[in-house]
């Protein structure tokens, strides 16, 4: 069910719409009747991973020699849209699939892929991705962790913050200088396996304004030892061009969620103010009402139409860093808008947490942050003028 009635793209096939309707069965059982509860302790069951690797749900674009499903971005841009729906919002889910699976995918070595993707596929390895640090956000030049070699391997050192799956993950994808004298270029990516790692210490679960369940974390490497083969690809300072390969899918999978969150405060909306009455009518009734959401409902129906657009470009290696950080800025300011808008029709009740529009109100924030603030994303279109 959605508020927005536009055509199947080219791309989206029945095998999608199947995808999608177990995605929303699946979410409906295990996910939905614990969101309360998750939220309360401020993250979800770590069994939660299990059941959703099950049903198939973690592994969407990993071969099928690797443990997955063989998909590609399309099917995991449809496991992003019924997440959404559904209110997972805080769920890691994304930076587990669609974000570090494709890392080990197309940089790691055969061995590598062998032995990580299929336990990503089952959920035995959670994985997460530490970049951001204390003092380096967005800039990957201003990134302090090191590794330096020793022996055959390595010695980490550093500490990352704003992790996602922080305390869940026991395989983290870590951005470290090999090479401090080259800047950027000097950056390195070394896959961490955690489980009883001397030298790897996971920090506080971060209070955050939204996302309450996410399990949002800080990591430290504390002179940790690693094998030659932790360094993801053949050879050192090769993270920055990994990296930079690696941020339009990151930020397309950050503006599908955007639509899907849109679409479900329109939703949403739409059955309140046709239940809810006032001065003797309904909500609806009121032309203000009506103006707000269809204005609401062609925005977000040409937002939709240009995401889908750029999920087909991306599926031919066509939607560059330029489109997708469109796709990406674009997408979350309107998400912010529209949820916005829509809390205000709930009238008081839209502030209360017992509604489902005051957490996406504070959930929705985050997304014009992180995968590289919008003020980034408009710095990168410009460079194309």
């Amino acid at each position: 069910m959605s508020a927005l009635n536009l055509p199947k793209p080219a791309w989206r096939t029945e095998e999608h719409d199947m995808l999608a309707e177990s995605t929303r069965a699946f979410l409906a059982k295990e996910f939905v009747p614990n969101l309360d509860r998750w939220s309360e302790a401020g993250v979800m069951d770590r069994d939660a991973w299990i059941k959703a690797a099950d049903a198939g749900l973690l592994a969407a674009s990993i071969p099928e020699a690797y443990g997955g499903a063989g998909g590609d971005y399309s099917h995991e841009s449809v496991i992003a849209h019924e997440i959404a729906m559904a209110g997972a919002d805080s769920w890691g889910w994304a930076i587990h699939g669609p974000i570090v699976a494709p890392y080990i995918l197309h940089y790691g070595t055969e061995e590598q892929k062998k032995a990580w993707l299929p336990k990503m596929a089952t959920g035995e390895l959670i994985a997460a991705l530490a970049m951001t640090e204390p003092g380096a956000g967005s800039d990957v030049q201003g990134i302090r962790t090191k590794a330096e070699r020793s022996g055959n391997g390595w010695v980490l050192n550093g500490s990352k913050t704003f992790i996602t799956n922080g305390q869940h993950a026991n395989m983290v994808v870590v951005a470290a200088k090999t090479d401090p004298s080259a800047g950027a270029k000097g950056t390195s990516l070394f896959v961490v396996e955690t489980e009883n790692a001397p030298g790897f210490r996971r920090g506080r679960k971060l209070k955050k304004l939204g996302l309450d369940w996410a399990d949002t974390s800080e990591l430290f490497f504390d002179d940790m030892k690693l094998p030659a083969e932790a360094l993801l690809g053949p050879e050192p300072n090769q993270g920055f061009y990994q990296m930079m390969r690696a941020l339009p899918q990151e930020r397309l999978i950050i503006a599908g969620g955007a639509i899907g969150m849109i679409e479900r405060a329109l939703m949403l909306t739409i059955a309140y103010v046709k239940e809810r009455g006032a001065f003797g009518k309904k909500v609806i009734d009121f032309q203000n009402t009506q103006f707000e959401l269809a204005d609401m409902k062609t925005e977000a129906t040409m937002a939709k139409a240009f995401y889908e657009t750029c999920v087909g470009l991306h599926l031919h290696g066509q939607c560059d860093t330029v489109m997708a950080s469109m796709a990406k800025y674009k997408l979350t300011d309107l998400q912010n808008t529209i949820v916005d808008r829509c809390l205000q029709l709930f009238g008081g009740y839209g502030f209360m947490d017992e509604y489902p529009i005051s957490r996406m109100y504070r959930d929705a924030r985050i997304q014009r942050i992180y995968g590289g603030t919008n003020e980034i994303m408009k710095i990168l279109i410009a460079r194309s003028l």
